[in-house]
């Protein structure tokens, strides 16, 4: 049902900007038969494909995901929190308390599994702000080309402009808080 929403609303944001498969395809490097095969449904995007794609939308994947959930409700209830799962590197994000028109902030509870490592390319927006607060095991986070190794009860905040990667080391998972402002 999430993929359904999600292949929806990409087909949707590449006809409001009048742009055919192929210009999209320049501007975010993915080729022009996977988007389609993302807009049809037919395939799960992964985080990386959704983060080239939020980069030529201009918009955090925070975002693209409220775009296709329900409005905004004061209290989030854990079994209502919305998980997504990358199919291919099985990273898990909770959205706990998802974005919404009316507020700034959003939390997402993130998961990597050992010996996981996530690359973006870039920012959708210059100098997004991240809170990173560890929750259980260990990661390593590259903001720009510097590198930050965090443990349990560590928090990483930085504004986002550049590429980032999220890594779990072989022997441990990650589990940890993002705050996106």
């Amino acid at each position: 049902m999430m993929d359904r929403k999600i292949a929806e609303r990409l087909a949707a944001l590449r006809a409001e900007r009048g742009w055919s498969l192929e210009e999209l395809a320049a501007r975010c490097d993915v080729s022009r038969a996977s988007l389609s095969r993302l807009e049809n449904g037919e395939v799960s995007p992964t985080a990386h494909v959704l983060g080239k794609l939020c980069a030529a939308y201009g918009l955090p994947m925070s975002r693209l995901m409220q775009m296709v959930e329900d409005g905004f409700v004061p209290l989030v209830h854990r079994g209502s929190q919305r998980i997504w799962v990358d199919p291919e590197t099985g990273f898990s994000r909770r959205s706990v308390s998802p974005p919404s028109r009316d507020l700034m902030a959003e939390v997402l509870e993130c998961e990597l599994d050992p010996g996981t490592r996530i690359d973006y390319g870039g920012s959708p927006r210059d100098g997004l702000e991240h809170h990173l607060v560890m929750l259980a095991g260990q990661l390593r986070v590259t903001v720009e080309g510097k590198t930050h190794e965090l443990d349990v009860g560590d928090c990483l905040r930085y504004r986002l402009s550049g590429p980032s990667s999220f890594e779990a080391p072989a022997e441990t998972s990650a589990r940890y808080h993002l705050f996106i402002v």
